[in-house]
Protein backbone atom coordinates (compact mmCIF):
# COMPACT_ATOMS: atom_id res chain seq x y z
CA UNK A 1 0.00 0.00 0.00
CA UNK A 2 1.15 3.58 -0.63
CA UNK A 3 1.76 5.88 2.33
CA UNK A 4 0.59 9.48 2.41
CA UNK A 5 3.15 12.26 2.09
CA UNK A 6 4.63 14.20 5.00
CA UNK A 7 3.09 17.42 6.36
CA UNK A 8 3.89 20.67 4.58
CA UNK A 9 7.43 21.95 5.01
CA UNK A 10 7.65 24.59 7.71
CA UNK A 11 4.06 24.08 8.91
CA UNK A 12 4.03 27.40 10.77
CA UNK A 13 1.38 27.92 13.41
CA UNK A 14 -1.16 30.65 12.72
CA UNK A 15 -1.19 33.88 14.70
CA UNK A 16 -3.56 33.65 17.64
CA UNK A 17 -2.99 29.91 18.15
CA UNK A 18 -3.13 29.00 21.85
CA UNK A 19 -0.86 26.43 23.52
CA UNK A 20 -0.25 25.16 27.06
CA UNK A 21 2.41 22.98 28.64
CA UNK A 22 1.54 19.32 28.23
CA UNK A 23 0.75 17.22 31.27
CA UNK A 24 3.98 15.86 32.76
CA UNK A 25 6.23 18.64 31.48
CA UNK A 26 8.61 19.85 34.18
CA UNK A 27 11.06 22.76 33.99
CA UNK A 28 14.50 22.72 35.62
CA UNK A 29 17.57 24.94 35.84
CA UNK A 30 15.57 28.15 35.75
CA UNK A 31 13.57 27.06 32.73
CA UNK A 32 16.62 26.13 30.64
CA UNK A 33 15.93 22.37 30.87
CA UNK A 34 12.62 20.53 30.40
CA UNK A 35 11.63 16.92 31.01
CA UNK A 36 8.56 15.28 29.54
CA UNK A 37 7.43 15.05 25.95
CA UNK A 38 6.15 12.23 23.76
CA UNK A 39 8.19 10.03 23.99
CA UNK A 40 9.67 11.18 27.32
CA UNK A 41 13.01 12.96 27.04
CA UNK A 42 15.23 15.71 28.45
CA UNK A 43 15.86 18.83 26.36
CA UNK A 44 17.90 21.98 26.82
CA UNK A 45 16.36 25.27 25.76
CA UNK A 46 17.98 28.54 24.72
CA UNK A 47 17.95 31.63 26.90
CA UNK A 48 15.41 33.30 24.60
CA UNK A 49 12.92 30.55 25.41
CA UNK A 50 13.01 30.99 29.20
CA UNK A 51 10.55 33.93 29.49
CA UNK A 52 8.07 32.17 27.22
CA UNK A 53 8.38 28.90 29.19
CA UNK A 54 7.76 30.78 32.42
CA UNK A 55 4.68 32.41 30.88
CA UNK A 56 3.39 29.00 29.84
CA UNK A 57 3.99 27.57 33.31
CA UNK A 58 2.18 30.48 34.95
CA UNK A 59 -0.76 30.23 32.54
CA UNK A 60 -1.49 26.61 33.42
CA UNK A 61 -4.22 24.77 31.51
CA UNK A 62 -5.69 27.89 29.89
CA UNK A 63 -2.48 28.35 27.89
CA UNK A 64 -0.97 31.32 26.08
CA UNK A 65 -1.92 32.93 22.77
CA UNK A 66 0.95 33.12 20.25
CA UNK A 67 1.43 36.74 19.22
CA UNK A 68 4.85 36.90 17.53
CA UNK A 69 7.11 34.85 15.28
CA UNK A 70 9.54 33.79 18.03
CA UNK A 71 6.70 32.45 20.18
CA UNK A 72 5.22 30.55 17.24
CA UNK A 73 8.62 29.04 16.34
CA UNK A 74 9.23 27.89 19.91
CA UNK A 75 5.68 26.58 20.22
CA UNK A 76 6.21 24.61 17.00
CA UNK A 77 9.19 22.84 18.59
CA UNK A 78 7.35 22.21 21.85
CA UNK A 79 4.31 20.81 20.05
CA UNK A 80 6.44 18.59 17.82
CA UNK A 81 8.26 17.09 20.81
CA UNK A 82 5.16 16.75 22.98
CA UNK A 83 6.17 19.29 25.64
CA UNK A 84 3.21 21.50 24.78
CA UNK A 85 -0.35 20.88 23.61
CA UNK A 86 -2.78 23.00 21.63
CA UNK A 87 -5.68 24.68 23.43
CA UNK A 88 -8.06 25.57 20.59
CA UNK A 89 -11.33 27.31 21.33
CA UNK A 90 -14.59 25.53 20.59
CA UNK A 91 -15.81 26.47 17.08
CA UNK A 92 -19.49 26.15 16.16
CA UNK A 93 -20.36 24.63 12.79
CA UNK A 94 -21.25 24.06 10.09
CA UNK A 95 -18.10 22.04 9.41
CA UNK A 96 -16.70 20.77 6.11
CA UNK A 97 -16.92 17.10 7.16
CA UNK A 98 -18.16 13.89 5.57
CA UNK A 99 -18.93 10.93 7.81
CA UNK A 100 -17.88 7.43 6.66
CA UNK A 101 -19.60 4.55 8.47
CA UNK A 102 -18.36 0.98 7.90
CA UNK A 103 -21.21 -1.41 8.66
CA UNK A 104 -21.85 -5.13 8.81
CA UNK A 105 -25.41 -5.97 9.80
CA UNK A 106 -26.79 -4.46 13.03
CA UNK A 107 -29.26 -2.05 11.42
CA UNK A 108 -30.55 -0.91 14.80
CA UNK A 109 -27.07 0.24 15.78
CA UNK A 110 -26.64 1.97 12.41
CA UNK A 111 -29.94 3.78 12.97
CA UNK A 112 -28.64 5.20 16.25
CA UNK A 113 -25.33 6.23 14.65
CA UNK A 114 -26.99 8.05 11.76
CA UNK A 115 -29.29 9.82 14.17
CA UNK A 116 -26.24 11.04 16.11
CA UNK A 117 -24.54 12.52 12.99
CA UNK A 118 -27.71 14.04 11.57
CA UNK A 119 -27.10 17.07 9.37
CA UNK A 120 -23.78 15.86 7.95
CA UNK A 121 -23.18 14.13 4.61
CA UNK A 122 -22.81 10.41 5.33
CA UNK A 123 -21.43 7.49 3.33
CA UNK A 124 -22.39 4.05 4.67
CA UNK A 125 -20.24 1.18 3.42
CA UNK A 126 -22.05 -2.15 3.78
CA UNK A 127 -19.25 -4.72 4.07
CA UNK A 128 -21.27 -7.54 2.43
CA UNK A 129 -23.89 -8.01 5.16
CA UNK A 130 -25.77 -11.31 4.67
CA UNK A 131 -29.07 -9.42 4.58
CA UNK A 132 -28.48 -6.01 2.99
CA UNK A 133 -32.12 -4.91 3.03
CA UNK A 134 -32.31 -3.49 6.58
CA UNK A 135 -29.11 -1.45 6.18
CA UNK A 136 -30.35 -0.12 2.86
CA UNK A 137 -33.61 1.01 4.40
CA UNK A 138 -31.91 2.69 7.36
CA UNK A 139 -29.46 4.54 5.09
CA UNK A 140 -32.25 5.69 2.78
CA UNK A 141 -34.36 6.91 5.70
CA UNK A 142 -31.50 9.16 6.85
CA UNK A 143 -30.45 10.36 3.42
CA UNK A 144 -27.09 8.60 3.59
CA UNK A 145 -25.26 7.35 0.51
CA UNK A 146 -24.92 3.56 0.59
CA UNK A 147 -22.06 1.61 -1.00
CA UNK A 148 -21.93 -2.18 -0.78
CA UNK A 149 -19.00 -4.57 -1.02
CA UNK A 150 -19.67 -7.74 -2.97
CA UNK A 151 -17.65 -9.71 -0.39
CA UNK A 152 -16.66 -9.09 3.19
CA UNK A 153 -13.28 -7.32 3.25
CA UNK A 154 -13.08 -6.00 6.80
CA UNK A 155 -13.43 -2.55 8.41
CA UNK A 156 -10.16 -1.19 7.01
CA UNK A 157 -11.25 -1.80 3.42
CA UNK A 158 -14.72 -0.42 4.16
CA UNK A 159 -13.27 2.84 5.48
CA UNK A 160 -11.03 3.16 2.42
CA UNK A 161 -13.99 2.60 0.09
CA UNK A 162 -15.82 5.45 1.77
CA UNK A 163 -12.73 7.67 1.83
CA UNK A 164 -12.39 7.50 -1.96
CA UNK A 165 -15.81 9.14 -2.27
CA UNK A 166 -15.16 12.01 0.15
CA UNK A 167 -14.84 15.53 -1.28
CA UNK A 168 -14.70 17.55 1.95
CA UNK A 169 -11.64 18.86 3.78
CA UNK A 170 -12.23 16.54 6.74
CA UNK A 171 -13.44 12.96 7.03
CA UNK A 172 -14.99 11.44 10.15
CA UNK A 173 -14.74 7.67 10.44
CA UNK A 174 -17.51 6.55 12.79
CA UNK A 175 -18.19 2.86 13.42
CA UNK A 176 -21.80 1.74 13.23
CA UNK A 177 -21.94 1.06 16.98
CA UNK A 178 -20.72 4.56 17.93
CA UNK A 179 -22.74 7.70 18.65
CA UNK A 180 -20.91 11.04 18.90
CA UNK A 181 -22.33 13.39 21.50
CA UNK A 182 -23.57 16.85 20.41
CA UNK A 183 -20.80 19.37 19.83
CA UNK A 184 -18.07 16.80 19.15
CA UNK A 185 -16.97 18.44 15.91
CA UNK A 186 -16.96 21.89 17.51
CA UNK A 187 -14.24 20.57 19.82
CA UNK A 188 -12.22 18.53 17.30
CA UNK A 189 -12.23 20.66 14.12
CA UNK A 190 -10.18 23.58 15.58
CA UNK A 191 -7.21 21.24 16.09
CA UNK A 192 -6.69 21.26 12.34
CA UNK A 193 -5.61 24.92 12.49
CA UNK A 194 -2.21 23.34 13.14
CA UNK A 195 -1.10 22.30 9.63
CA UNK A 196 0.74 19.28 11.06
CA UNK A 197 -2.37 17.72 12.58
CA UNK A 198 -3.74 14.86 10.47
CA UNK A 199 -5.91 12.98 12.97
CA UNK A 200 -7.88 13.90 16.08
CA UNK A 201 -9.62 11.26 18.19
CA UNK A 202 -12.37 11.77 20.78
CA UNK A 203 -12.82 9.75 23.94
CA UNK A 204 -14.86 6.61 23.22
CA UNK A 205 -16.83 5.61 26.32
CA UNK A 206 -18.94 2.52 26.85
CA UNK A 207 -22.69 3.08 26.83
CA UNK A 208 -22.99 0.27 29.37
CA UNK A 209 -26.56 0.19 30.57
CA UNK A 210 -27.71 -2.13 33.32
CA UNK A 211 -26.33 -2.99 36.71
CA UNK A 212 -24.33 -6.13 35.91
CA UNK A 213 -20.71 -6.53 36.93
CA UNK A 214 -19.40 -6.43 33.36
CA UNK A 215 -21.47 -3.33 32.53
CA UNK A 216 -20.09 -1.52 35.57
CA UNK A 217 -16.55 -2.55 34.64
CA UNK A 218 -16.95 -1.42 31.02
CA UNK A 219 -18.28 1.93 32.18
CA UNK A 220 -14.85 2.77 33.63
CA UNK A 221 -12.47 0.42 31.77
CA UNK A 222 -13.57 0.13 28.15
CA UNK A 223 -10.81 -1.07 25.83
CA UNK A 224 -11.63 1.83 23.51
CA UNK A 225 -11.43 4.52 26.20
CA UNK A 226 -7.99 6.16 26.18
CA UNK A 227 -8.52 8.09 29.41
CA UNK A 228 -9.22 11.64 30.58
CA UNK A 229 -6.04 13.45 29.46
CA UNK A 230 -5.40 15.09 26.07
CA UNK A 231 -2.27 13.78 24.39
CA UNK A 232 -0.01 13.66 21.37
CA UNK A 233 -0.30 10.09 20.10
CA UNK A 234 2.76 8.34 18.67
CA UNK A 235 4.91 5.22 19.12
CA UNK A 236 6.79 5.24 22.41
CA UNK A 237 4.63 7.97 23.93
CA UNK A 238 2.45 7.54 26.99
CA UNK A 239 -0.49 7.15 24.61
CA UNK A 240 0.76 5.02 21.73
CA UNK A 241 -2.40 4.69 19.65
CA UNK A 242 -6.09 5.57 19.46
CA UNK A 243 -8.87 3.26 18.27
CA UNK A 244 -10.42 3.79 14.85
CA UNK A 245 -13.94 3.51 16.31
CA UNK A 246 -14.24 7.28 15.73
CA UNK A 247 -11.56 9.42 14.11
CA UNK A 248 -11.60 12.85 12.48
CA UNK A 249 -8.93 13.14 9.78
CA UNK A 250 -7.55 15.67 7.32
CA UNK A 251 -8.63 14.17 4.01
CA UNK A 252 -5.68 15.53 2.05
CA UNK A 253 -3.19 13.96 4.48
CA UNK A 254 -4.36 10.42 3.76
CA UNK A 255 -3.19 8.14 0.99
CA UNK A 256 -5.61 5.87 -0.80
CA UNK A 257 -5.83 3.32 0.68
CA UNK A 258 -5.22 4.84 4.10
CA UNK A 259 -5.73 1.64 6.10
CA UNK A 260 -4.13 -1.76 5.58
CA UNK A 261 -6.96 -4.01 4.42
CA UNK A 262 -4.90 -7.10 5.22
CA UNK A 263 -5.35 -6.29 8.91
CA UNK A 264 -8.71 -7.30 10.33
CA UNK A 265 -7.52 -6.19 13.77
CA UNK A 266 -4.86 -3.67 14.73
CA UNK A 267 -5.43 -1.61 11.59
CA UNK A 268 -5.90 1.47 13.77
CA UNK A 269 -2.54 0.99 15.49
CA UNK A 270 -0.81 0.53 12.13
CA UNK A 271 -2.54 3.61 10.72
CA UNK A 272 -1.57 5.86 13.64
CA UNK A 273 2.03 4.69 13.64
CA UNK A 274 2.45 5.23 9.90
CA UNK A 275 1.02 8.75 10.12
CA UNK A 276 3.34 9.56 13.03
CA UNK A 277 6.34 8.15 11.16
CA UNK A 278 5.61 10.56 8.32
CA UNK A 279 5.72 13.51 10.70
CA UNK A 280 1.99 14.10 11.09
CA UNK A 281 0.46 14.75 14.49
CA UNK A 282 -2.26 12.51 15.88
CA UNK A 283 -4.11 14.19 18.75
CA UNK A 284 -6.42 12.84 21.44
CA UNK A 285 -9.10 15.16 22.82
CA UNK A 286 -11.24 13.56 25.53
CA UNK A 287 -13.53 16.56 25.95
CA UNK A 288 -15.26 15.31 22.80
CA UNK A 289 -17.07 12.09 23.68
CA UNK A 290 -18.51 9.23 21.67
CA UNK A 291 -20.78 6.54 23.11
CA UNK A 292 -20.00 2.97 22.11
CA UNK A 293 -22.12 -0.16 22.53
CA UNK A 294 -19.95 -2.66 24.43
CA UNK A 295 -20.08 -6.45 24.40
CA UNK A 296 -21.63 -7.48 27.70
CA UNK A 297 -21.80 -11.22 27.19
CA UNK A 298 -18.82 -12.54 29.20
CA UNK A 299 -17.73 -15.02 26.54
CA UNK A 300 -17.96 -12.47 23.73
CA UNK A 301 -16.16 -9.90 25.89
CA UNK A 302 -13.27 -12.27 26.63
CA UNK A 303 -13.10 -13.50 23.04
CA UNK A 304 -12.86 -9.92 21.76
CA UNK A 305 -9.99 -9.12 24.12
CA UNK A 306 -8.25 -12.29 22.95
CA UNK A 307 -8.76 -11.22 19.33
CA UNK A 308 -7.18 -7.83 20.05
CA UNK A 309 -4.08 -9.66 21.27
CA UNK A 310 -3.82 -11.74 18.10
CA UNK A 311 -2.96 -8.58 16.12
CA UNK A 312 0.46 -8.45 17.83
CA UNK A 313 2.42 -10.59 15.37
CA UNK A 314 1.05 -8.80 12.30
CA UNK A 315 1.91 -5.44 13.85
CA UNK A 316 5.35 -6.67 14.88
CA UNK A 317 6.00 -7.76 11.29
CA UNK A 318 5.09 -4.28 10.00
CA UNK A 319 6.68 -2.31 12.85
CA UNK A 320 9.59 -4.35 14.24
CA UNK A 321 10.41 -3.72 17.88
CA UNK A 322 7.48 -1.49 18.70
CA UNK A 323 5.46 -4.12 20.52
CA UNK A 324 8.23 -5.17 22.89
CA UNK A 325 6.36 -5.91 26.14
CA UNK A 326 8.96 -4.20 28.37
CA UNK A 327 12.12 -2.11 27.90
CA UNK A 328 13.61 -1.97 31.39
CA UNK A 329 17.01 -0.50 32.18
CA UNK A 330 19.63 -2.97 33.38
CA UNK A 331 20.46 -0.60 36.27
CA UNK A 332 16.81 -0.35 37.28
CA UNK A 333 16.39 -4.11 37.11
CA UNK A 334 19.32 -4.51 39.48
CA UNK A 335 17.76 -2.00 41.89
CA UNK A 336 14.40 -3.77 41.73
CA UNK A 337 16.05 -7.17 42.24
CA UNK A 338 17.76 -5.98 45.44
CA UNK A 339 14.44 -4.61 46.69
CA UNK A 340 12.66 -7.86 45.81
CA UNK A 341 15.13 -9.83 47.92
CA UNK A 342 14.90 -7.42 50.87
CA UNK A 343 18.25 -5.70 50.34
CA UNK A 344 17.47 -1.97 50.62
CA UNK A 345 21.07 -0.83 51.16
CA UNK A 346 22.46 -2.32 47.90
CA UNK A 347 19.32 -1.04 46.14
CA UNK A 348 19.95 2.48 47.43
CA UNK A 349 23.64 2.27 46.49
CA UNK A 350 22.70 1.11 42.99
CA UNK A 351 20.24 3.97 42.59
CA UNK A 352 22.86 6.42 43.85
CA UNK A 353 25.41 5.10 41.37
CA UNK A 354 22.88 5.43 38.56
CA UNK A 355 22.12 9.00 39.65
CA UNK A 356 25.84 9.84 39.64
CA UNK A 357 26.40 8.40 36.16
CA UNK A 358 23.32 10.13 34.82
CA UNK A 359 24.44 13.45 36.28
CA UNK A 360 27.74 13.07 34.47
CA UNK A 361 25.97 12.32 31.18
CA UNK A 362 23.81 15.43 31.68
CA UNK A 363 26.81 17.68 32.31
CA UNK A 364 26.16 19.64 29.15
CA UNK A 365 22.51 20.09 30.04
CA UNK A 366 22.27 20.55 33.80
CA UNK A 367 24.45 19.72 36.84
CA UNK A 368 21.48 19.76 39.24
CA UNK A 369 21.61 16.41 41.05
CA UNK A 370 17.89 16.71 41.80
CA UNK A 371 17.14 16.39 38.08
CA UNK A 372 19.19 13.20 37.84
CA UNK A 373 17.63 11.79 41.02
CA UNK A 374 14.13 12.56 39.72
CA UNK A 375 14.84 10.82 36.42
CA UNK A 376 16.24 7.74 38.17
CA UNK A 377 13.30 7.49 40.58
CA UNK A 378 10.77 7.82 37.76
CA UNK A 379 12.68 5.28 35.73
CA UNK A 380 12.66 2.68 38.50
CA UNK A 381 8.92 3.12 39.05
CA UNK A 382 8.20 3.07 35.30
CA UNK A 383 10.25 -0.09 34.77
CA UNK A 384 8.55 -1.82 37.71
CA UNK A 385 5.18 -0.91 36.23
CA UNK A 386 6.15 -2.13 32.76
CA UNK A 387 7.35 -5.47 34.12
CA UNK A 388 4.11 -5.85 36.06
CA UNK A 389 2.12 -4.96 32.94
CA UNK A 390 3.94 -7.62 30.93
CA UNK A 391 3.39 -10.20 33.69
CA UNK A 392 -0.34 -9.54 33.48
CA UNK A 393 -0.46 -9.67 29.69
CA UNK A 394 2.25 -11.06 27.40
CA UNK A 395 3.89 -13.06 30.22
CA UNK A 396 0.58 -14.04 31.82
CA UNK A 397 1.58 -17.68 32.60
CA UNK A 398 4.50 -16.38 34.69
CA UNK A 399 2.23 -13.78 36.25
CA UNK A 400 -0.33 -16.35 37.34
CA UNK A 401 2.45 -18.49 38.83
CA UNK A 402 3.76 -15.46 40.72
CA UNK A 403 0.33 -14.70 42.17
CA UNK A 404 -0.13 -18.32 43.24
CA UNK A 405 3.37 -18.55 44.76
CA UNK A 406 3.38 -15.16 46.49
CA UNK A 407 2.58 -16.57 49.99
CA UNK A 408 5.74 -18.72 49.86
CA UNK A 409 8.22 -16.75 47.73
CA UNK A 410 9.71 -13.29 48.30
CA UNK A 411 10.41 -12.90 44.57
CA UNK A 412 6.85 -13.94 43.68
CA UNK A 413 5.49 -11.40 46.17
CA UNK A 414 7.59 -8.66 44.59
CA UNK A 415 6.36 -9.65 41.12
CA UNK A 416 2.77 -9.63 42.42
CA UNK A 417 3.26 -6.12 43.81
CA UNK A 418 4.37 -4.86 40.38
CA UNK A 419 1.27 -6.48 38.87
CA UNK A 420 -1.33 -5.37 41.40
CA UNK A 421 -0.18 -1.90 42.53
CA UNK A 422 -1.10 -0.19 39.21
CA UNK A 423 -4.55 -1.79 39.39
CA UNK A 424 -5.05 -0.54 42.95
CA UNK A 425 -4.03 2.99 41.95
CA UNK A 426 -6.35 2.76 38.96
CA UNK A 427 -9.25 1.78 41.24
CA UNK A 428 -8.54 4.72 43.53
CA UNK A 429 -8.40 7.13 40.59
CA UNK A 430 -11.47 5.84 38.73
CA UNK A 431 -13.68 4.87 41.69
CA UNK A 432 -15.72 2.25 39.81
CA UNK A 433 -19.07 1.03 41.12
CA UNK A 434 -17.52 -2.19 42.43
CA UNK A 435 -15.24 -3.21 45.26
CA UNK A 436 -11.44 -3.39 44.76
CA UNK A 437 -11.36 -7.20 44.78
CA UNK A 438 -13.83 -7.65 41.93
CA UNK A 439 -12.26 -4.81 39.96
CA UNK A 440 -8.86 -6.47 40.30
CA UNK A 441 -10.23 -9.85 39.19
CA UNK A 442 -11.89 -8.27 36.13
CA UNK A 443 -8.71 -6.39 35.27
CA UNK A 444 -6.62 -9.55 35.50
CA UNK A 445 -9.11 -11.50 33.39
CA UNK A 446 -9.02 -8.79 30.72
CA UNK A 447 -5.23 -8.75 30.64
CA UNK A 448 -4.96 -12.55 30.49
CA UNK A 449 -7.51 -12.67 27.65
CA UNK A 450 -5.45 -10.14 25.68
CA UNK A 451 -2.13 -11.78 26.57
CA UNK A 452 -3.40 -15.21 25.52
CA UNK A 453 -4.12 -13.71 22.11
CA UNK A 454 -0.54 -12.45 21.87
CA UNK A 455 0.94 -15.82 22.85
CA UNK A 456 -1.42 -17.71 20.52
CA UNK A 457 -0.53 -15.53 17.54
CA UNK A 458 3.19 -15.75 18.35
CA UNK A 459 2.94 -19.53 18.48
CA UNK A 460 1.13 -19.68 15.15
CA UNK A 461 3.68 -17.36 13.53
CA UNK A 462 6.60 -19.24 15.12
CA UNK A 463 8.11 -16.03 16.52
CA UNK A 464 9.16 -14.85 19.98
CA UNK A 465 9.35 -11.18 18.98
CA UNK A 466 6.10 -9.95 20.64
CA UNK A 467 7.05 -11.72 23.89
CA UNK A 468 10.70 -10.86 24.47
CA UNK A 469 11.81 -7.83 26.53
CA UNK A 470 14.49 -5.44 25.38
CA UNK A 471 16.99 -4.58 28.12
CA UNK A 472 18.40 -1.06 27.96
CA UNK A 473 22.02 -0.52 28.94
CA UNK A 474 23.61 2.76 30.08
CA UNK A 475 23.91 5.45 27.43
CA UNK A 476 26.45 8.16 28.11
CA UNK A 477 25.38 10.45 25.29
CA UNK A 478 23.81 13.78 26.16
CA UNK A 479 20.03 14.03 25.62
CA UNK A 480 19.02 15.38 22.25
CA UNK A 481 18.05 18.99 21.87
CA UNK A 482 15.12 20.09 19.67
Amino acid sequence: MRDAGPPPRGAALPEGFRVALAEGTQLWAGGRVATGGAPWKVIRLGAAAVPYLEELRAAGERGVVLRDGLARALARQLLDTGFARPVPARRPGPHDVTVVVPAYGRPTELERTLRAVKGLPVIVVDDASPDPGPLRRVARAHGARLVRHAENRGPAAARDTGLRLVRTALTAFVDSDCRPEPGWLDLLVPYFDDPKVAVVAPEVVADARGGGLLARYEAVRSALDMGPDPALVRPGAKLGFVPSATLLVRTSALASPAFDADLRLGEDVDFVWRMADLGWHVRYQPEARVLHTPRLDPREWARRRHEYGTSATDLERRHPGRLVPARPSAWNLATLAFLAYGRPVPAALGAAATTYLLRRSLAGVSDDWRLSASIVAKGVLADASSVGHALRREWWPLGLVALAASPRSRLARAASVTMLTPIALEWIRRRPAMDPFRYTVMRLLEDVAYGSGVTASAYRARTWAPLLPRIRFPNTKNPAKP
